[in-house]
This record gives C-alpha cells, structure tokens and sequence, in this order.
C-alpha cells in the first residue's frame, strides 16, 4: 500500500515517515512488505486506509475540490484534505477511533450483513420489527442497505429480509456492529478525543455521513464527527445532496474504486475517476 507514492513523491515520503514517529511503530513497514493478517490488524488497517487516501490527496496538483465526503473513516481522510484537520491531528483521531472500536466489539461481539435488492424502507421495517439490537448502518446506494447489530438480531433480519425478497442478505467479514447502539463505548471515547482536538475552517464543505448535508460549521462538523459511530452513514443522501448542488464529477482518493461504483449506482450521470 502507497509504495509506489512513497518512491516517487518526497511530500509522499515526508508525510508517511512521519506517519511511523506519530504511531509510535513502523507503520510504513507493513503498508510496504506486510502480509494481508498483518494488515488486518485494528491498529493498522484504518491508519492505512486513511494514510493512502490523504497522501493521494496531498500530492495530487489537481487536487481542488469544490465539496467533499467520505464514507465512514473516509470522513476523516476528507476532513484533512479540506484542511479542517492537520494531519497530524486526523491520523492520531484516526488510531484512536480505530481502538475504541475494537474495544467496544469486545464488550459487545456484534456482527454486519448487506442487505441486497430491498428498498431502504423496506430494510428499516424489518430492523424495526426485530426484538434484538439491529439498525440500518451504511445507506451505500439504492438496493445496497447494510444493516448493524447483535448476532442474532442480524441473523433474524437475513432472514426476514429473504422472506420479503432480497435478492441476497450476506453476513459481513467484520468484528463488530459498526454505526449502531452497540458502538456507543466507542463514541464515547472518541467523544473527548475529539474535544481535544483543534478543527480549522476548511476550504469547502464537507458532506457528513450523518446529516448528509454540506456542513462548514466547525462546532456542527465537530457534533456529526462525535455521533458518527453510532449512527447510519448516509452516503445515498449525502451523493444526492452533492447532486443537487451542482456536483457533476466525483473523483475517489484512495485505495480501490468502491465508491466510484456506488455514485454511478445514485447518479448514473456522474463523471467518477480516481486521483
């Protein structure tokens, strides 16, 4: 991951090394040459995903966005590249949100599953009508609703969204029920993190998973960042708020094109490309 950025930018290469003095280990070393278990581990994967994204971002000499999102930790790397954070300050909120999260899926061993070819509402119904911890957590694109919560909450709502006919109800690779009541031990830690924090005005808006609207009120982006954990991300919304105002062209920072694909899903007139 980002080897390539590393041996071709010196900025690249500035900001990864630093990237190992902040997290006090060499996260450099398994970004370049680690195996896939090794990066898999909690400390490492979200500092990754957000390290590739910004230094894509920051090395990038076309890089001038008129209003930007990101989807869950994406929200951080996008909060960087507006300036609203430095990136020391992203990249440590980052490690922290990651090990909160982990902390909370052991308290409460929890799980995920996508939920394929239902309407939204139709996903919501069925959580509602469950008597187990289980919510709506990721809003990716129309048919594509992943829901969060207990194990037996989520086998329950697989099951019932299959009886309403969903085309596919997959149980998710992950440890926990990320954007859901059960990471509340994990908002609430990442809660004082982000008081300690310093945010700046940024150069253009962000669209936050939570409210799906362009925020530029740094106490606002501050309260949606706190609640985030547990709460759905809105990406559906947040691509058709951009739409309406006047985004044509999406461009993804990062590693893979995952996104991409989901605003051709919302908008199939997009324009999306990769930095």
């Amino acid at each position: 991951m980002a080897k390539d950025l590393y041996d071709s930018s010196s900025e690249a290469k500035t900001l990864l090394d630093s990237a190992n003095d902040i997290l006090g280990f060499k996260i450099t070393d398994i970004m370049f040459e680690g195996t896939a278990d090794e990066l898999k581990q909690t400390k490492v994967t979200q500092p990754a995903i957000f390290l590739h994204s910004v230094v894509l971002a920051k090395i990038s000499d076309s890089f001038s966005p008129d209003m930007v999102a990101g989807h869950s930790l994406g929200e951080f790397s996008a909060l960087v590249a507006t300036e609203t954070l430095a990136f020391e300050d992203g990249l440590k909120l980052v490690s922290q949100r990651a090990q909160a999260m982990q902390k909370a899926c052991e308290i409460n061993p929890s799980t995920m599953a996508a939920i394929l070819g239902l309407d939204d509402n139709v996903v919501e119904d069925i959580c509602a009508n469950i008597n187990e911890v289980v919510v709506a957590a990721n809003y990716n694109c129309p048919g594509q609703l992943v829901i969060s919560g207990s194990h037996k909450g989520i086998e329950l709502a697989c099951e019932a969204a299959k009886e309403a006919g969903a085309r596919r109800a997959l149980p998710l690779p992950v440890g926990g029920a990320f954007h859901s009541p059960l990471m509340e031990p994990a908002r609430a830690e990442l809660e004082q993190a982000i008081d300690a924090t310093v945010f700046n005005q940024g150069i253009c808006p962000v669209y936050q998973n939570v409210s799906a609207k362009a925020e530029t009120d740094i106490e606002l982006i501050k309260a949606n960042l706190k609640t985030q954990l547990t709460a759905p991300v809105r990406w559906t919304q947040s691509v058709q708020a951009m739409v309406a105002d006047g985004a044509t062209t999406f461009i993804e920072s990062g590693p893979g094109k995952v996104l991409q694909g989901l605003v051709k899903k919302i908008h199939r007139e997009a324009e999306v490309s990769s930095i």
